[in-house]
């Protein structure tokens, strides 16, 4: 078979594909893979951006590996292969939620936490940050529940380096209801108060449309428990939701592409459309979005208080070597937490992330993006799109070696390997 990801960046084609029920099925996939010399890799959905799940020999798809095992008090545990869109289904009937999440759900629990996906507010870390307790078989076919604190802060946030994931324990919340506020303004307006915003909402983002003045932000509201859903008919959210940042748009980008020399007209255009809406729903609803507009993406984190200044260096490149940008840029923000590879791990950090149409002819746009954020000490999101090496990652993660010692004890002989792996963790193995 021909795997490929989601936004077609990466592709593979496995000697094997393999499907497994159990702890002992995916045991069994890697003492094949140890016996003859080869390589392991669970994929998910196919959402990261970079090389990290491509498959080598064998690809294992954790489709049968998924749904809820049980319920301890706030603690969820979930077989690795679960959606994130699955979740809030799932923790309904125990009146629970996931405390944060990121804007696409489609991921599964597994890849999402293994890549570092984090949502945005400056008091809630990424989805890493809320495991407790999983399990693994490690590279030497041990069937490990990981509690231990230290190996806990590798292992929630693994690369998909440390073993296959096969159960995750997430530290729920009580179901709660959000207040969205969604409004057009100008980015320059946007900028001026960026610290204030992030600080005196439980969760702000915005999105600047380049070549022109107009942004939207994003801001929500933590509500106690779970209230009634009110604001917009389901038709108006809809054609908000589906007509026009889905249909509507996926054409403006294909005419994009066609005709790059449109984009700042369309780009106008459509930023003099925005328009603002409240709504209240449950957290889930609110927090993510379908995505259906195929795109590529980079994300880099910054020290929160260099944020501004990364927005401005990519808006700056932008204009000063002309390219045009169909996609709108996003900006967050998350607190800072102690997971050794996190892009939050010792520092609260602002993000910028950046897209391109999956159709637009390659250019060096994100190449440039790049050297704007690594001047300012800048992390890439280990699930999109950059160029780093073990040499300038270890450089900005103080913990880049605890956790290859971590590596070298649960996966010696490098059964999970692939070349994404191999750049990123430096391995000459």
């Amino acid at each position: 078979m021909i795997w490929q990801n989601w936004g077609r960046t990466e592709s593979a084609s496995p000697a094997s594909v393999l499907t497994p029920v159990s702890e002992d099925g995916v045991a069994a996939a890697i003492e094949t893979a140890r016996e003859t010399g080869t390589t392991v890799k669970a994929v998910g959905a196919g959402h990261s951006f970079s090389g990290i799940a491509v498959p080598g020999e064998t690809m294992l798809d954790l489709t049968n590996m998924r749904g809820l095992v049980r319920i301890d008090d706030l603690d969820a545990t979930f077989r690795a292969g679960t959606h994130l869109y699955e979740i809030p289904a799932w923790l309904e009937p125990h009146g629970l939620a996931m405390a944060n999440l990121g804007d696409i759900d489609r991921q599964t629990l597994a890849g999402a936490t293994s890549t570092g996906t984090h949502g945005t507010g400056v008091t809630f870390g990424g989805i890493s940050t809320q495991i407790t307790r999983l399990r693994l078989v490690t590279g030497r076919c041990e069937e490990r529940e990981i509690t231990d604190p230290t190996e806990l802060q590798a292992a929630a946030l693994g690369l998909g380096a440390l073993g296959i994931v096969t159960e995750i324990t997430v530290r729920c919340v009580p179901a709660f209801s959000i207040e969205a506020s969604e409004q057009p303004a100008k980015v320059g307006d946007v900028l001026g108060r960026l610290r204030e915003e992030i600080e005196t909402n439980d969760h702000f983002e915005f999105y600047w449309f380049p070549h022109t003045e107009a942004a939207l932000t994003k801001r929500n509201k933590r509500l106690s428990g779970l209230v009634e859903p009110s604001g917009p008919s389901k038709f108006r959210r809809y054609v908000d939701d589906e007509l026009l940042s889905n249909k509507l748009f996926g054409g403006l980008c294909r005419v994009s592409a066609r005709f790059p020399n449109a984009v700042p007209t369309i780009n106008k255009v459509s930023g003099n459309a925005l328009s603002g809406r409240t709504f209240v729903d449950a957290s889930a609803a609110v927090f993510a979005s379908e995505r259906k507009v195929r795109f590529r993406e980079m994300e880099y984190a910054v020290p929160l208080e260099k944020l501004g200044e990364a927005f401005d260096g990519v808006r700056k490149l932008i204009a000063d070597k002309g390219y045009r940008v169909s996609f709108p840029i996003e900006v967050r923000a998350a607190a800072a937490d102690d997971l050794m590879l996190s892009t939050a791990s010792g520092r609260t950090s602002g993000y910028v992330a950046v897209h391109r149409y999956f159709r637009d002819e390659p250019d060096d746009y994100f190449r440039d993006v790049e050297e704007v954020m690594m001047n300012l000490g800048g992390r890439p999101h280990w699930g999109k799109m950059h160029t780093r090496d073990a040499d300038y990652l270890r450089e900005v993660y103080p913990r880049f070696d605890e956790f290859c010692a971590v590596r070298d004890r649960l996966d010696p002989d490098r059964i999970f390997r692939n070349p994404y792996l191999d750049r990123v963790l430096g391995d000459d193995r």
